[in-house]
Parts: C-alpha cells; sequence; structure tokens
C-alpha cells in the first residue's frame, strides 16, 4: 500500500494542476487565447464533438501547435487509438479497451461512474459538477460534501470540474481534488 501510495503522490506532484476544457460555445478566437494565457504545465481537454472530423482535426491541430509551445498536456477526448493517430498526450473518456499507451482522463458524475474508470484504468479523473454550471444548466450538482466522499474513495487524481474557478483552489484541495478544469472562468 505504501508504494502505491508513493507513487500516487508522484502522479500527482507531476500532473497539471489546472486544465482548460474545450467547448463549442467558446469561439475560435478566444479558445486559442484562453491556451496562450494557460500557465505553463497547465492541461487542454480537447473536447469539441460536434464538429465534422476534418474541422475539429483542424482545430485541434491549431490548439496543438500552441500547447506545444507552452508546454501544457493536450488530452483529446476520444479513445487513445485516435489521440495517438493525432498526436495528442493522451485521451479523456470512457474507453472498454485501452492499450496503456497514453496517458487516459475519465470523466466521473457519482460513485458507479468512478468504479468504471478505475476498472478501466483511468489514470484521472474529473468529477463533476461541483458547483453549477453554464455548459450544463439545470444538471444536479454534487456539492461540497458529496464531492468530497467520492474525491476521497478516488484511487487515482481528482480534478473538480463544473463552476469551479481559481478562487476555489483552497477548496478543492480541501475536498480531496489535486486540481481542477473551467471552460468559461479560463476562457473569458
Amino acid at each position: 500500500m505504501r508504494r502505491r501510495q508513493r507513487s500516487l503522490r508522484a502522479l500527482v506532484t507531476s500532473l497539471p494542476i489546472l486544465w482548460l476544457m474545450t467547448d463549442e460555445r467558446v469561439v475560435e478566437d478566444r479558445l486559442l487565447r484562453a491556451v496562450r494565457r494557460l500557465p505553463r504545465g497547465s492541461g487542454v481537454v480537447f473536447r469539441h464533438y460536434g464538429l465534422n472530423e476534418p474541422e475539429r482535426r483542424a482545430l485541434f491541430e491549431r490548439v496543438r501547435a500552441v500547447a506545444v509551445r507552452r508546454g501544457l498536456m493536450l488530452l483529446l477526448a476520444g479513445d487513445e487509438a485516435l489521440a495517438l493517430a493525432w498526436g495528442a498526450d493522451g485521451s479523456h473518456g470512457r474507453s472498454e479497451g485501452r492499450a496503456g499507451r497514453l496517458f487516459r482522463s475519465a470523466p466521473v458524475h457519482g460513485r458507479a461512474e468512478l468504479r468504471v474508470a478505475q476498472r478501466q484504468g483511468a489514470d484521472m479523473i474529473f468529477l463533476s459538477p461541483l458547483f453549477a454550471t453554464r455548459s450544463h444548466p439545470g444538471s444536479k450538482v454534487l456539492g461540497v460534501a458529496r464531492f468530497s466522499a467520492l474525491a476521497r474513495q478516488a484511487k487515482v487524481p481528482v480534478m473538480a470540474l463544473g463552476g469551479v474557478a481559481r478562487r476555489h483552489g483552497a477548496l478543492i484541495r480541501a475536498l480531496g481534488a489535486a486540481g481542477y478544469g473551467a471552460i468559461d472562468s479560463l476562457s473569458r
């Protein structure tokens, strides 16, 4: 168990603690500006699921160019094979068939999804929504107590997501998260 705790601590200290989640609501100019403003060592989860593949790939390449220059970790939402083919640092999403060559994060919204993500070998989870969020209006929030309980059950690093901003830094760490991801608070 001690070896596992040490390896988890090492992974947490090397991971970005600040993540920009991309979203179709954020126009390209604003998105690229937000990526350029991220501190070195931050991360980006490129989603943009609604674009057709050529448009999505072209925008990904523009984001990747900035990420490489800025020393950012870039995850592609989708399966590992696509992330590998596109030159991402890892993938984001649920995945049954994991080859394990790239880093992988998974979205988690409750206990059942936490168990699945861990069973499928996620290296990190985005636990959400902690608070109400504009990207998913009307979604039931986890709230502080439930978020904390789930974060403390996780065997991998947890990133808080959902209405989280820089001002919540001390709170999210107290709740058991290693960092946070955001859309609106990082792309305004």
